[in-house]
């Protein structure tokens, strides 16, 4: 994947995150990180960057696009000719793979934005593995997963799901 293409995904997936079931625009995200970041960026430059015009940015650049997308800088590069998503490690490639399903499914379902960010939240997650061993065991739990939502959530808890009242228990 280029630099060009993970810029303009990164700002997809934090329109769906800001809830605009669209990608954020370059000038929304120019006018954010002035706000969020106290530093600024010009809309011209990050489409420079998208465009594979300019197809290096500044070490500034990358710092200042990693801390507002949340994520490495060193994700902020083409990824090498060759390059394979595949870890070496089992539990490493299960856990990539399980951040990409779920960012892909965030992405599926922008037009429902709290499912799509609860998936992009559990993404973001550095043991997103444990969390759905977690659910799983929640889920296990009979009536812990309704006591929980009211509990956690009182406004939402008062009312089943849609799926929990077409799926009987065992």
């Amino acid at each position: 994947m280029t630099l060009a293409e993970k810029l303009r995904y990164l700002r997809e997936v934090e329109g769906s995150l800001r809830g605009l079931a669209r990608p954020m625009t370059q000038q929304e995200l120019v006018r954010a990180i002035r706000k969020e970041q106290g530093k600024s960026i010009s809309q011209s430059y990050v489409s420079q960057i998208e465009s594979g015009v300019r197809p290096h940015m500044t070490q500034s650049t990358r710092t200042l696009l990693a801390s507002f997308f949340k994520v490495h800088p060193g994700f902020l590069v083409d990824d090498p000719e060759g390059y394979h998503t595949e870890l070496v490690s089992d539990l490493r490639t299960t856990e990539g793979k399980l951040d990409v399903w779920l960012l892909q499914g965030s992405e599926r379902f922008a037009s429902d934005p709290q499912l799509s960010e609860v998936l992009i939240k559990a993404a973001r997650e550095k043991d997103t593995r444990r969390c759905f061993l977690l659910l799983g065991a929640i889920l296990d739990t009979p009536g812990l997963a309704e006591r929980l939502l009211e509990a956690l959530q009182p406004e939402r808890g008062a009312g089943r799901s849609h799926n929990q009242a077409r799926r009987p228990r065992p």
